[in-house]
């Protein structure tokens, strides 16, 4: 079956990454979806430049919440979503072609390679980042804990395949971005926890965090990656802990 596609991106602020995404999906897309919730900067011009864009405008409730939102101004019910830092390989641009004009089952997985302070890693656990991001948006949707979102669908015996090449995902550009990004969305983390009530116990602030770094640097060969891996494991555990601190600061202990 052949298949016309919406390229959904959600966006804020992206101008030092928009123009990259879009060029990477124009080779695939009938369509492309952007949905910003009030940049500041370039985004938007930038994304005017392309014929194929239609640019939207929603304040920002929540990434999950977002995402679902942008997925309602496509004109097609066959979506790819990506975010504003991630740009398709040539491999994946030709899978996804491949797809288009021969679908078949409900979606597609794709890995994920993120690109960290110029380095590309590939253990910690960042890949292969497999991500669900093709699919019939009339057979599910984005769910989770925010900001860590997740596509799924409604009925669990849903028929997804693999798309070869890569997602490019070029996440930080330097420490201090990881760290920035650390703060915001592990403050979104523990406001998400607090509202379905999840506890915070003190031990969670001490092994937790000493296992994520186990896990990441150790089980995941993050030491493969030389100083990169250690940072990126050392973060995280950093971050797992900043999550439960600010969650126990939200009941007050």
């Amino acid at each position: 079956m052949k298949i016309s596609l919406s390229v959904v991106i959600i966006t804020f602020n992206e101008e030092k990454n928009i123009k990259r995404c879009l060029d990477s999906v124009v080779p695939v897309a009938d369509e492309i979806i952007v949905l910003d919730s009030g940049s500041t900067d370039a985004t938007k011009s930038i994304c005017e430049q392309y014929p194929l864009v239609k640019f939207f405008v929603h304040a920002f409730d929540g990434h999950i919440q977002q995402k679902n939102r942008a997925i309602t101004y496509a004109s097609h019910p066959h979506v790819l979503s990506l975010d504003a830092d991630e740009a398709l390989d040539s491999t994946l641009q030709a899978s996804i072609h491949y797809i288009k004009n021969n679908w078949s089952g409900d979606g597609f997985e794709m890995n994920r390679l993120t690109n960290y302070c110029g380095h590309w890693v590939k253990h910690c656990g960042w890949y292969p980042d497999k991500k669900l991001r093709l699919w019939d948006s009339r057979k599910g949707s984005w769910t989770g804990i925010n900001p860590h979102d997740e596509y799924r669908f409604n009925d669990p015996t849903a028929i997804t395949g693999h798309l070869k090449g890569d997602l490019l995902h070029y996440s930080y550009y330097s420490i201090n971005d990881h760290y920035k990004q650390v703060d915001y969305f592990t403050t979104i983390a523990a406001k998400a926890y607090f509202d379905k009530k999840k506890k915070a116990p003190w031990y969670k602030l001490w092994l937790n965090p000493a296992a994520k770094f186990i896990d990441h640097y150790i089980l995941h060969l993050g030491f493969l990656d030389g100083k990169h891996g250690y940072l990126i494991s050392r973060i995280s555990a950093y971050a797992t802990y900043l999550k439960y601190k600010k969650l126990r600061a939200l009941y007050g202990v």
